[in-house]
């Protein structure tokens, strides 16, 4: 080919064939909110990201000089694919302290949660396959599962949690793979599930021998009520369980764990080495770092005092400012809390009214696998100030008021 025929031919990437179910994907409508609240002025309760005047910066600034000194080259080479013999060590010995019988080689340390159900989701889902989850769900996990096409059999949601008598004639319907719950401070709707219905999902699961993925961030960031044991605490071989730091340290760490049954570790091994062949190796170091230093310790209850605050508050500014007609749940804990506007209003449209006022949220219908509820909506406490929980209420009873049918 001459030269000039080169500069008359040139790629056109929007024609090239991608495989079919890519462009079934969605892009994360958090992230898409989040860019809209970013908006000079606007108080956002959109996200679920921790307050970032509560990031340890200090602590892993010492961690990391540590690091650099101890370990030197050893810290920025590859490693294992299952983590770092040290911090897979000292995460066991943490889920052994909370009842769960754990050694290092249940840990497979994760790029984040994100990745932790990615791996899951690969390990099992075959396209068309059944995922049982709670009505609503984390949307994010619909979002790493959705790309190996799966099927949702949700289950209903009251005050307990999911309605664990529903369970039994969905898994006799639908034979799923797994069943995904956030059984604690659930994102979106901040309820925990009751130590009853706890028990009753994990004997209905061993009945069927169906897993169950736990997906624990907010477990230990508790402000009031007792401590329920872990799903896994529980029955350790049923339950495949995953934490992160994400939430109770600094989630640009990327670093989370999965705790599974010692037979299903390998598999999650090798899914694993397919996708980044390990997690930050520095990072990791950094964590185990800190964790032993004592840091984490101290930072759990400082973290359980600032978020605690801010959701009394926002609690608070609700029964001042938000019509009767208004519902929303009162965790214990966690980042979030959810609401239930009257049939007929429209969280979607509610928020473009509310982004006028300069406040956002996020509307609810994407957490539902069926895109249904629009007449619901979920608030994160964590990332804001309490003069920002108290202005930004304020104006969202306002529009609230101002919308009601």
């Amino acid at each position: 080919m001459n030269k000039a025929t080169m500069e008359n031919v040139k790629a056109d990437p929007q024609k090239w064939e991608l495989a079919d179910h890519v462009g079934s994907l969605s892009t994360s409508i958090i992230r898409e909110i989040l860019k809209i609240s970013s908006q000079p002025g606007v108080i956002s309760f959109a996200g679920g990201l921790p307050a970032p005047e509560m990031f340890p910066v200090e602590e892993l600034k010492a961690a990391a000089v540590a690091v650099s000194d101890e370990f030197q080259s050893t810290a920025m080479q590859y490693s294992l694919s299952m983590g770092i013999p040290p911090l897979r060590e000292v995460i066991a010995a943490r889920e052994t302290k909370k009842g769960i019988k754990t050694t290092a080689e249940n840990i497979l340390i994760t790029s984040g949660s994100q990745q932790a159900i990615d791996i899951i989701a690969r390990a099992f889902i075959d396209p068309g396959d059944y995922v049982i989850c709670e009505y609503p769900t984390y949307v994010g996990a619909m979002q790493a599962m959705n790309f190996y096409q799966p099927k949702y059999a949700p289950v209903q949601m009251d005050d307990e949690g999911m309605v664990v008598d529903q369970l039994e004639d969905a898994i006799k319907k639908y034979h799923p793979k797994f069943i995904y719950t956030v059984a604690t401070f659930q994102n979106p709707t901040g309820i925990t599930m009751s130590i009853e219905r706890r028990k009753k999902l994990i004997e209905i699961a061993a009945k069927h021998n169906i897993p169950i993925i736990d997906d624990n961030p907010y477990g230990e960031i508790r402000f009031a009520g007792q401590p329920l044991p872990d799903l896994k605490a529980l029955d350790c071989d049923g339950v495949i369980s995953l934490g992160t730091f994400s939430k109770i340290c600094a989630p640009g760490l990327r670093i989370a764990w999965i705790n599974g049954p010692l037979r299903m570790m390998p598999v999650f091994e090798k899914v694993k080495q397919g996708t980044d062949l390990h997690s930050n190796t520095f990072t990791q170091y950094m964590l185990n770092h800190y964790i032993r230093s004592g840091g984490l310790d101290k930072q759990i209850p400082r973290l359980i005092e600032n978020y605690g605050a801010k959701l009394k508050r926002m609690l608070e500014e609700i029964d001042r400012h938000f019509p009767k007609e208004i519902v929303t749940t009162r965790p214990q804990g966690g980042l979030f809390l959810w609401g239930v506007m009257p049939e007929g209003m429209s969280g979607k449209e509610i928020l473009q009214k509310a982004i006028e006022k300069k406040v956002a949220f996020v509307y609810g219908s994407p957490f539902y696998p069926d895109g249904k509820n629009d007449n619901t909506f979920r608030l994160n406490f964590s990332n804001a100030t309490l003069d920002g929980i108290s202005e930004g209420i304020k104006r969202l009873g306002g529009v609230f008021k101002e919308n009601l049918p």
